[in-house]
């Protein structure tokens, strides 16, 4: 199962340049880095991204994060996916540019 993980443009930089990150503030705040699932990511854009251009939606596989991947009850009691380790490149299985089209964040068709 994929996951997803929304980036600014220079967090996706500096992951790539470094092979691995704690994420984007609010992760660091938290103290662990926020997925969401591909039913909850166009949420997740709308409420912490709206009018945010040139980002990153990086998919993860599930399988690959391990037991550092909890799934917890956040935002309208559903579950999040939380990962609780720095997340490396070698996690990563693709990363697509979020167009921002008329004021909404365009997600690729394909997600699963």
């Amino acid at each position: 199962m994929l996951i997803y993980k929304i980036f600014r443009a220079d967090e996706w930089a500096a992951l790539q340049a470094q092979g691995e990150t704690l994420g984007a503030p609010i992760d660091l705040a938290d103290g662990y880095i926020h997925f969401s699932s591909a039913a909850q990511a166009a949420e997740t854009a709308a409420k912490h991204f709206a009018g945010v251009e040139g980002l990153f939606l990086i998919a993860c596989d599930t399988e690959s994060l391990g037991d550092a991947l909890k799934w917890e009850v956040s935002r309208g009691g559903a579950e999040f996916p939380h990962l609780y380790r720095a997340l490396t490149m070698a996690d990563t299985v693709r990363a697509t540019p979020l167009p921002l089209v008329g004021g909404a964040h365009q997600f690729p068709e394909d997600m699963a």
